[in-house]
This record gives C-alpha cells, structure tokens and sequence, in this order.
C-alpha cells in the first residue's frame, strides 16, 4: 500500500517530460521497458536475473523501492512522456549520506528508440534539482565507463564536473569496468534546523 510521504515527492515536469517517483503500480510498465531495451543496455548494466523483466519481479521491487523513498534512503524515478504517457527511462538515487556529507549517487538509463533527443538531459537536470531542493543535497555523483560517451555527454551538459579515475570500479555486464567519476555541486546549499 502505498502510504504517505513525508516530503514533496518528486513529480517535475518540462514540457511534455515528466520525472516522478515510481510506484507499485508501475511494474508492468517497468518490466516491458527494461525487457524492451534489456539487449541495448546490456553493456551498460550489471547482470540481471530472470526476475528483474518480470512483473512481478518489478512488483515486489517496488514494494522494497517505496520503503526506501519513505525512509529517504534512496529514490527510483520514472522519465515519462506526458503526452503519450510512455515510459522513456529510469533515474536513481542511492547511496544517501545526510549529516555531514549531504551526498548521494545517480545512475540512468534512456529507451534505444529516444536517445539523441535530450531527453535525459532534460530529466537529469530536473531530477538533481529536485535533490539538490527538496532533499537538500549538496554533491551527486555519478560515473560512466570511459568509453560511454553519450553518458559522458549528458553529464558534461549537466554541469558534472570530472573529479577522477576508478580501475574496476563496476561488476558490469559480469566484467570490473574502469569509471570516471564525476560529481555535481549545490552551490546554494544551505544547512537546515
């Protein structure tokens, strides 16, 4: 069931791109996007297991997943074409510290079919902002495999600014991959009572 939140939750819009937390309801949807794109991600992504493209796999994740965004220990967000209602891509957070690094990490991932649009810069942008304003974090992460350029791209345009190297930073696609690890900065944070 899902319950209350606490907080504002996220459900930013810019034009017809809307980025919003998922919820149980979503699991049909979240399984047919991630079966639909699961060869095109594949290089990008840790290995999966059967569960994670069906239903109910998603179901019972999100069951887990709406604990997290209740407890503000981490957040699963939906990109959504408003005027198709069509799921485009996923953002998350993990990894959140409060008090005294105020900090957490962002992984993404766009449909085949909508890169080159901007789309994810867009949700990016309105998703960190959301972090950076609501949940008043002061630095996101995020890292990308060196040859990942659309990913570096994207994190470029939205201001991530290069901070280092990882050897083996990621069990992905069952191999370490090396990372470049970047990092977005709230300039305007201020401490809160």
């Amino acid at each position: 069931m899902w319950r209350e939140l606490t907080f504002k939750a996220m459900n930013e819009t810019e034009g017809n791109i809307q980025v919003r937390l998922a919820r149980t309801e979503d699991a049909g949807l979240i399984s047919d996007y991630f079966l639909r794109n699961k060869t095109y991600l594949e290089p990008w992504e840790p290995k999966r297991e059967n569960e994670f493209y069906t239903f109910e796999g998603w179901r019972r994740k999100l069951i887990k997943l709406n604990e997290l965004h209740l407890m503000e220990l981490g957040f699963y967000c939906l990109i959504f074409n408003t005027t198709t209602n069509t799921l485009l891509g996923t953002i998350s957070f993990s990894n959140l510290n409060r008090f005294p690094q105020h900090s957490c990490s962002v992984g993404y991932s766009l449909d085949e079919n909508m890169q080159g649009r901007g789309i994810m810069r867009t949700a990016l942008r309105l998703a960190c902002n959301w972090m950076f304003n609501v949940q008043n974090m002061h630095r996101i992460t995020a890292s990308y495999m060196p040859h990942n350029r659309k990913s570096e791209a994207v994190l470029e345009a939205s201001g991530f600014q290069k901070e280092g190297f990882a050897k083996g930073y990621l069990l992905i696609n069952g191999q370490w991959e090396d990372h470049n690890m970047t990092a977005l900065i709230n300039q305007s944070w201020q401490e809160r009572a």
